[in-house]
């Protein structure tokens, strides 16, 4: 039988994947500059993490994790987003007690079962970070300017940040009902989601997808905060200002996550017919606490990587997905070929990228080969040369060709000063 890979996911291939290596990179150099160091979590957990940590009333646990029942009867889940893992590392390994706010990164899969379309997988990838203990409103802006700078490193056009405060768990409770008395009215012509998140978590009504041209008029979070989350939020706009963050305030932003408190944000950019969203997040200043963790305030966002490559090509941003090849060995004749693999060894120890042919060709189909992988040189050698000791050295761009010593091989390729 033909085996297909699963649906909603996707094989990377060579010549796509290097865009992959280069989104990835620059991920991990601006998390370099802005001091964030990298973890490294399990696939799977135990499924109640993300009961307790993203919610029992969002999409996410509802409707959309993979879980399933080990060998121990333990119920587990893939992992559908980065967070909940990440602090529960946090809490199980006490980072919570190094001095400094801890600042951490990742980059790898997450699952979650949903109809795939562009941009969506059933698997798909997420860069993420996330910082704890402090809750001073700069931290908030910091982790704000590194997703929109991540986007403006990669060349993404129409980059803008869209920023709401969902308050504390009084102020929610404040605008809570207001927000009821404005729905109850709708409630027969709103989607059976929106009906049964109105009797269990209102504010997800505001994340529905089907019914956002209802909530035009609904109240302003922004109006229920208290002075408290105001004040934060008011200086976390003042940052992001001074910054040259750009952004715009949208108070029906509450993410599709139970854990957001006060700053919640999401990044966009110019996307397929229209601005689409690339990821998102916001702070958390209760989870670490409900997953068993000490009273520790933290921020994170999340960034699908799938999107991004989206993106990237639908503005036409071209990535150099295939490294030009340093030097291809061609070589004719069998003591030339011997002689060639020596050669071929020295040069990878060196640090160079280099090929040779392995099929017998000829040495016009060799030429061919070094002009498919890019190489910047071809390395002739044949019998005649073998027995002087010295290899042709030709250039692939100019043509220009020359005869050095085999042993100054690797010298000879170093760039001119």
């Amino acid at each position: 039988m033909a085996f297909q890979k699963p649906t909603g996911t996707q094989d990377l291939l060579p010549g796509v994947v290097e865009k992959w290596q280069f989104v990835e990179e620059k991920a991990r150099e601006l998390c370099r500059r802005f001091n964030y160091r990298e973890i490294r979590t399990p696939l799977f957990e135990q499924t109640e993490l993300f009961v307790r940590g993203v919610g029992e009333t969002t999409d996410v646990v509802e409707k959309e994790m993979y879980t399933f029942r080990d060998k121990g009867d333990r119920s587990m889940t893939l992992r559908p987003e980065g967070t909940a893992g990440v602090v529960r590392s946090f809490v199980e390994n006490k980072l919570y007690g190094e001095p400094d706010v801890t600042k951490l990164y990742y980059i790898g899969p997450m699952f979650r079962y949903e109809r795939p379309q562009a941009g969506r997988q059933r698997q798909f990838h997420q860069f993420g970070v996330e910082a704890f203990g402090a809750t001073d409103p700069a931290i908030d802006a910091e982790v704000i300017a590194l997703g929109y700078q991540f986007c403006l490193d990669l060349g993404l056009k129409g980059v803008q940040v869209e920023l709401n405060s969902v308050g504390n768990p009084a102020s929610r409770a404040a605008y809570r009902q207001r927000l009821l008395d404005f729905l109850n009215p709708l409630r027969d012509t709103l989607c059976k989601d929106c009906q049964s998140r109105m009797d269990r978590n209102p504010l997800r009504v505001l994340d529905c997808k089907v019914d956002q041209d209802k909530f035009i008029d609904a109240p302003s979070i922004l109006d229920s905060l208290d002075e408290e989350c105001t004040v934060h939020f008011q200086k976390v706009q003042q940052y992001l200002t001074d910054m040259g963050v750009e952004y715009k305030l949208n108070h029906r932003l509450v993410r599709g996550l139970d854990y957001y408190t006060m700053t919640a944000f999401e990044l966009k950019a110019e996307g397929i017919g229209a601005i689409d969203t690339i990821g998102g997040g916001g702070r958390y200043n209760g989870l670490v606490g409900e997953l068993g963790g000490p009273d520790q305030p933290g921020i994170g966002f999340g960034i699908g990587l799938e999107r991004i490559q989206l993106i990237l090509e639908h503005q036409s941003i071209g990535l150099d997905a295939v490294k030009p090849l340093d030097v291809y060995l061609v070589a004719l004749g069998e003591a030339a070929s011997r002689e060639v693999t020596k050669q071929l060894f020295k040069l990878r120890r060196a640090g160079y990228s280099a090929e040779r042919d392995y099929l017998g060709r000829k040495m016009k189909a060799q030429m061919k080969s070094a002009d498919r992988f890019h190489a910047r040189y071809t390395a002739i050698l044949g019998d005649d040369e073998l027995e002087r000791g010295e290899i042709a050295l030709k250039a692939m761009d100019s043509g220009e060709q020359r005869t050095v010593r085999l042993d100054d091989l690797v010298n000879e390729l170093k760039p001119q000063a």
